[in-house]
């Protein structure tokens, strides 16, 4: 069984080595630097919310996701999340829950909208789970996205309100 429990300190390695798992993938985070020893802990605690996906029964950490502003000001009840399940642990629907749980999160914390800037358009089984849990797509963003081999993809940005 799985559960989501929010970013405790004694995470920070656990979580970096998923995270730079997809970020080396280049497929679908803009991020072209790993995190380090030396700035995974700020970068996971400088978020309005870090949720952590843990296997009850191993504590084994399975995947994350970050939440915070989309943007400052007059546009700052938007906020923007990026999900991250370990290479050997998806398709286990893990993504849903984390999925889920930052919807409520980002309600709880004051946001009203949860946006996507980039989702890659190849990312197919994600475009599949936001439609199926009510997102909209606001349009195609032609070459939006440099895939890791050097080709571009298009990006579909997606909204929900919370």
């Amino acid at each position: 069984m799985i559960t989501i429990r929010k970013y405790r300190t004694q995470d920070w390695e656990d979580a970096m080595n998923i995270w730079n798992e997809v970020v080396r993938e280049g497929i679908a985070f803009p991020q072209v630097e790993e995190l380090t020893d030396q700035t995974a802990d700020e970068f996971f605690s400088i978020q309005s919310y870090t949720g952590i996906a843990e296997d009850v029964e191993t504590g084994e950490v399975v995947g994350l996701y970050i939440l915070h502003p989309n943007n400052v000001g007059r546009c700052g009840h938007i906020c923007n999340t990026s999900y991250a399940v370990k290479s050997g642990k998806r398709g286990l629907h893990i993504g849903e829950q984390l999925v889920k749980d930052s919807l409520s999160v980002g309600a709880r914390l004051g946001f009203r909208i949860l946006q996507f800037n980039a989702v890659v358009a190849s990312n197919t089984h994600a475009l599949h789970l936001y439609k199926r849990l009510g997102f909209v797509q606001l349009g195609r963003i032609p070459q939006g996205f440099l895939m890791k081999d050097g080709h571009y993809e298009d990006i579909v940005p997606h909204y929900i309100v919370l």
